[in-house]
């Protein structure tokens, strides 16, 4: 988690320092993270949806053993894709899960410019997500 906070850190103070050296003028949306965001709660996922356009949110469980045969299939969609992925545990945070009406596990979401554009249910093979992802980047 703090490893997480700290990699956010560095990437927000990388943009004020790029926004300082243009002048204040807006560069592209920042390049998504090469791992997985853990989020935990509203407020870090909204702060995500403002820094990234595309963001795919992994809805999962650690008791979940389609979550864990996803897990790698979604690192690898992190590190190869434009989507920023964000994985957030519906155990902690059920009001998360609750808002974006996740009845099951795994449940992606992929949201462009901050509002859902498409949801999978279940395990989901790569070309599946990259798929997905591309018709949205």
């Amino acid at each position: 988690m703090a490893e997480d906070i700290e990699e956010i850190r560095r990437q927000k103070l990388a943009k004020l320092r790029n926004k300082a050296e243009t002048g204040g003028s807006e560069a592209s949306t920042p390049k998504s993270p090469s791992k997985p965001i853990h989020i935990d709660g509203g407020a870090e996922l909204s702060e995500t949806f403002a820094e990234y356009g595309l963001v795919l949110a992994d809805f999962y469980a650690d008791w979940c053993g389609p979550c864990q045969m996803l897990e790698p299939i979604v690192e690898t969609i992190a590190a190869e894709t434009d989507a920023t992925v964000a994985k957030i545990d519906i155990d902690a945070n059920q009001q998360l899960a609750a808002e974006y009406g996740v009845q099951g596990v795994p449940t992606l979401v992929l949201f462009a410019d901050g509002q859902p554009a498409e949801r999978l249910v279940g395990m989901q093979d790569e070309a599946q997500l990259r798929s997905v992802i591309e018709a949205h980047a």
